[in-house]
């Protein structure tokens, strides 16, 4: 009687588990981009809603730098995120960006500072940006499938 054969793998092969793309450093950047231009709508809509409350400051987010967030992500260059050991090491990144109170210019009689123009101006910019940017998200995750050749 012969010996059962041992089940072989080719080199590499052995156990592949999918790359998850969400994780690479570019859609993580416009990820996070997207979440604090999220968490800036929902600040700028209180101040709005609080447009009428007495002593009430306008409050914004810190602009985050982006650009730094990509550098520090990839030492300035996008690199390959590992999901097996066999890869090439990954990168991991991830910052909290803080809240501060808006410039306040003028106040109304109660003491309230939110300028309803101006308010309305950022929230109009944020939802651009917001546009903006999960359509760059769009566009990587169409490059992305492009090169796997799955097309559109």
């Amino acid at each position: 009687m012969a010996a059962p054969e041992a089940e072989s793998h080719p080199p590499g092969n052995a156990r592949r588990l999918p790359m998850d793309f969400s994780k690479t450093p570019i859609l993580t950047a416009l990820t996070q981009k997207m979440a604090w231009l999220n968490r800036r709508q929902r600040v700028l809509a209180q101040n709005v809603a609080n447009a009428d409350t007495p002593n009430y400051v306008p409050r914004d987010l810190e602009q985050p730098d982006f650009k730094a967030l990509l550098k520090t992500a990839g030492s300035g260059r996008l690199k390959m995120l590992a999901t097996t050991p066999g890869h090439v090491a990954g990168v991991a990144g991830g910052t909290e960006f803080l809240g501060k109170r808006d410039d306040v210019k003028e106040r109304s009689p109660n003491g309230n500072s939110v300028d309803l123009t101006e308010q309305m101006m950022k929230m109009g910019k944020t939802q651009m940006d917001y546009s903006i940017t999960s359509n760059l998200y769009r566009k990587q995750i169409n490059l992305i499938r492009l090169a796997l050749g799955r097309g559109r």
